[in-house]
């Protein structure tokens, strides 16, 4: 059973349709990059797939739960971090971590919380206040979030933004392991060479239509993007009624 499988899935609000008859499937193990430009649809796509919007038609499977029936059960088994997140200011990262911990019921979070702080290096501010935390820093305990409670399937939205070049090398080698161990990851990012770098598979998202999908490893010299303008380009020619 694949990790993630749509079928038909639309989206609309009001007369903007943000899912136009989305067919994706994705398998287990799968490093998996959906790429756009902005209001492609992507975060709809994510916000569905995690119980988070209701679709107007189509059908969706998360694990091989339904996350429209059951929405509590897709985010219980699955980390999300949406883009630009960040964890309650009232918190110290600490804290937040161990409410996640209360949350999920996980047993060892005391020893996951120095794990993922030495990790993802933030445990010299385990104690401070959020608000007073730099932007990276906070994005360092959000992404320790997503993976503290050992989920099989993760969505991550932008995982690399506001990190430093050195945090960014360790973040990729993270989610790079992630999948080698069998689990799954569902990216989405603007940005080229974080999908070409990391992803063992690409979709190109256009007006919520999946226009294609790429090995970044089999493009040779065509990079993605290459590949992502001229699949624009394809498809802007279509509308204005170019050949």
């Amino acid at each position: 059973m694949p990790a993630v499988e749509t079928t038909g899935l639309t989206k609309e609000y009001g007369a903007v349709r943000a899912l136009d008859g989305l067919d994706l499937t994705i398998e287990r193990g799968e490093l998996y990059g959906l790429l756009g430009p902005n209001g492609s649809g992507k975060t709809t796509t994510i916000e569905i797939l995690t119980g988070q919007r209701v679709p107007t038609a189509g059908a969706v499977s998360v694990l091989g739960i339904d996350p429209v029936e059951n929405p509590l059960d897709v985010r219980r088994s699955v980390g999300i971090l949406p883009e630009r997140e960040d964890p309650p200011s009232f918190l110290t990262p600490r804290e937040y971590l161990q409410f996640v911990g209360d949350v999920r019921d996980i047993p060892d979070i005391e020893d996951r919380i120095d794990e993922w702080s030495t990790k993802l290096e933030f445990r010299g501010i385990l104690d401070t206040l959020s608000t007073d935390l730099s932007e990276g820093e906070r994005q360092r305990v959000m992404l320790a979030q997503v993976f503290i409670h050992e989920p099989e399937l993760v969505f991550i939205d932008e995982p690399l933004v506001n990190l430093d070049p050195l945090m960014q090398a360790e973040v990729r080698e993270i989610l790079t392991s992630y999948c080698e161990a069998g689990n799954t990851l569902f990216l989405s990012t603007h940005f080229m060479e974080v999908a070409e770098e990391l992803c063992t598979r690409v979709g190109i998202i256009a007006e919520g239509k999946l226009r294609t999908e790429r090995d970044p490893q089999a493009l040779d010299d065509e990079g993605l993007l290459e590949t992502f303008a001229t699949e624009l380009d394809d498809e802007s020619a279509v509308e204005a009624g170019r050949p």
